[in-house]
């Protein structure tokens, strides 16, 4: 759910081309040009206000550029430019000037002359800052366009409008649609902008309530031009009256929930009431919030105990009519059931994915029968084939486990690949049994549907009543999402050569990074040139995930051998995570247990820990999480019993289901809650050590992995390619005040946008 792990969040979850056309026709002669080819500096000094101006919106429409004053600079006072993503490349080119149009009309407009010819993914375009503008109260994004009939143009073009994500100006998010149909004639095209879900900050409660906050303080509109999109590479767009608009339209929205059918009791009931009606359709509860228990010396044993524990979650805390896991429960901190207590009658489908690989575990720790195993598999099989599922074959992304209703529109590429690996090993641990119907399952649907074939790279979903993809790509290579790419490479829906568009390391100009990257070079691997490099921690190199937590690192090996076919690959990279992870929380913040991934807050809700220096972009320390540390058995098994053994002798952090969720280090504060999430990792974690990897040698025993293992045996990440001259390594906390360039491409980042349940 990485969402980043995605964020399940507080809001409990993971979150996470159309145009109206219409005019005339003409051709444009030059005028007084005012060409402007800007590549601005990579990196730029800038002290973010803490309010922006507000832009009056009197009126229906807010004009940003008509271009009738024959300068670049628009409306709003805003300085303009085109960007070339690799100003080098003879073959990738872009100029704007100011031209008259034919027409009266249109008076002045923009011409723009872009080369996207090159065999590279070339990328250009035209940008206006829109200095912190106030969209809130306008609904549509409109402008006119039309292409050069004699020079030729490309039928379609993305859009993208960015902002700052926050007050502190270092890290931009972005809206984004793809606009089609273009044609010589002048068009008028219409963006709804609530389909650019991107400029959504879905951990700010105040956009739940109101999501038009999300066009505040807007920065740049910039068009952008791509060699894999363009239909013709070299071409000339005219570009006139770019405005907001207010239509009045009541449009959907990213934090829409579907209605409900009805209510769950025939009386309301709240609080206290509601837990007690709950845990009557569990098998069980806990009695105790606390538990105290003699540990055996011997770790092995330490860690069945554990495991037996931790089964018991998923032993009790399933739904009895349906055979659903519930996605979270919170023990209140004196009694199990109180007001600071709830029950989350509700479940996502990575938790039923781990379920499923929970109950073969049990099985294989001899906790249940085969019998039992096989009966409590085609029961959730049968909820599962009850399910409203998307018309792509995937479920959506949360249910509520009380009533079956979908409560999401959300359709999840790295939830539904949970669901599928969780499908993979029950066939495979009772292929007898359940074989044929869960082989029936898996061809229902292709995750051909989640790729882009242009950024290939996968979606992070697709949002159904908006008829829109995600903003966001996962576009790193050392996360959770992994998994899902490497079983679609494997079932032949993907090409292999996205395995390698996820990026080792990004561009040494995104400045926004905790390194600069060394031997970021291009390199081929199974015939696909792309680049590598690795950042380094005291000389040692490792590839970073995007937030330095255990959960990108550690999660995927649960089902791809990579420590056993990529010793020079994923797998050394895993090792030297799991021990940089240690120096760093032990040695250098000085904590007393290690483990940070993102995990529910003690103090209230659910954010995202690491070690900042092992991300691209790093998370903030403070809370530990014991599930994190548990997926590190397989590669420090000593320490990790060792770290165990510590939490359980400092914190109240142990109950009749195994480690609660996270504990403040400074404080000793415990969240008293247990995750389904977290509770399959630990339990899928422990299994995979006692059993020498009976969960991931189920998965690799398919054929879809096995064709897939040369993506794992091939790479060698750490390779020296070129001489590099000595550098300093750039601070391990960014610089506030740092922020990227109009030229520079947001990251393709890998959080994506939390969903309430």
């Amino acid at each position: 759910m990485h969402r980043t792990k995605h964020l399940i969040t507080a809001f409990m979850g993971i979150f996470l081309g159309y145009a109206c056309l219409s005019g005339f026709a003409a051709s444009e002669k030059p005028a007084k040009t005012f060409a402007k080819r800007s590549n601005p500096p990579k990196t730029m000094v800038r002290k973010i206000n803490a309010k922006p101006e507000t832009q009056k919106q009197d009126s229906n429409e807010l004009l940003v550029a008509d271009f009738e004053s024959g300068s670049l600079q628009n409306s709003l006072e805003g300085d303009s430019g085109s960007w070339n993503l690799d100003p080098d490349d003879p073959k990738s080119a872009i100029e704007i000037a100011v031209v008259d149009a034919a027409d009266k009309a249109h008076g002045k407009v923009l011409k723009i002359d872009y080369d996207v010819s090159s065999e590279k993914n070339a990328q250009n375009g035209y940008w206006t800052k829109l200095k912190g503008l106030h969209a809130s109260g306008y609904d549509h994004l409109q402008f006119d366009i039309r292409g050069d009939a004699e020079k030729g143009f490309t039928d379609s073009f993305k859009i993208e409008l960015k902002k700052f994500k926050d007050e502190s100006g270092t890290e931009k998010i972005k809206g984004t649609y793809l606009i089609k149909n273009i044609s010589p004639h002048w068009q008028t095209v219409q963006i709804p902008l609530n389909k650019m879900t991107g400029l959504l900050d879905f951990s700010d409660p105040k956009v739940w309530q109101n999501p038009s906050l999300a066009r505040r303080n807007l920065d740049e509109f910039v068009m952008v031009f791509q060699s894999r999109r363009a239909s013709k590479k070299v071409g000339t767009l005219y570009l006139d009256n770019v405005k907001f608009v207010r239509l009045g339209i009541k449009l959907p929205t990213a934090v829409d929930f579907p209605p409900r059918k009805g209510e769950k009791t025939p009386v309301r009931l709240e609080g206290v009431d509601f837990t007690k009606f709950l845990a009557k359709r569990l098998k069980g509860y806990p009695a105790k919030v606390n538990v105290q228990k003699e540990w055996p010396e011997d770790d092995k044993a330490f860690l069945k105990i554990v495991a037996k524990d931790t089964w018991r979650f998923f032993d009790e805390i399933v739904d009895q009519e349906h055979q659903l896991p519930l996605d979270t429960i919170q023990l209140g901190e004196k009694e199990p059931i109180a007001s600071d207590g709830f029950i989350g009658d509700y479940t996502n489908v990575t938790n039923i994915g781990l379920y499923l690989m929970c109950l073969v575990s049990a099985y294989d720790l001899e906790f249940i029968s085969k019998e039992e195993a096989v009966n409590r598999l085609g029961k959730t099989l049968d909820t599962l084939d009850k399910l409203e599922h998307h018309k792509s074959g995937f479920l959506y992304n949360y249910y509520d486990t009380t009533t079956i209703e979908r409560t999401s529109y959300f359709v999840s590429l790295v939830d539904s690949g949970w669901l599928d690996i969780g499908l993979y090993a029950a066939r495979q641990a009772f292929p007898e049994a359940l074989g044929e119907r869960i082989d029936q399952m898996l061809a229902s649907h292709s995750f051909a549907f989640f790729y882009d074939d242009v950024e290939r790279q996968m979606y992070h979903g697709y949002y159904d009543h908006l008829e829109v993809y995600s903003d966001y790509h996962y576009g790193a290579f050392y996360t959770e999402p992994r998994a899902a790419s490497y079983m679609a490479i494997g079932r032949g829906e993907v090409p292999l050569e996205h395995w390698f568009r996820m990026l080792r390391t990004f561009p040494s100009s995104y400045s926004w990074q905790n390194q600069e990257p060394k031997q970021r070079v291009p390199k081929t691997v199974l015939g696909v040139t792309f680049e590598g490099g690795f950042y380094e921690w005291h000389g040692e190199p490792f590839v970073p995930s995007w937030g330095g937590s255990m959960f990108e690192a550690l999660m995927p090996p649960m089902v791809l051998k990579e420590k056993e076919l990529a010793p020079e690959g994923l797998g050394l990279n895993n090792t030297r995570h799991v021990q940089i992870t240690i120096d760093d929380t032990l040695n250098q913040l000085g904590y007393p247990v290690w483990g940070m991934s993102p995990s529910s807050v003690p103090e209230g809700g659910y954010s995202e820990y690491g070690v900042k220096a092992l991300g691209s972009r790093g998370y903030k320390p403070g809370v530990v999480t014991p599930h994190a540390s548990i997926l590190a058995l397989e590669y420090a098994p000593e320490a990790v019993v060792k770290n165990l053994r510590e939490l359980v002798k400092r914190f109240d952090v142990y109950g009749e289901y195994g480690f609660y969720d996270a504990v403040t280090v400074a404080t000793g504060k415990v969240a008293r809650k247990y995750l389904a999430l977290d509770q399959g990792m630990i339990l899928i974690a422990i299994n995979n050590y006692l059993n020498h990897g009976a969960i991931r040698n189920r998965f690799h025993e398919t054929e879809m992995a096995k064709r897939a293992e040369k993506l794992l045996t091939e790479e060698k990440l750490f390779e020296i390619l070129t001489e590099e001259r000595a550098s300093v390594t750039r601070p391990i906390t960014p610089k506030t005040e740092m922020i990227k360039s109009e030229s520079e491409p947001l990251p393709q980042n890998d959080i994506a946008a939390p969903q309430k349940p």
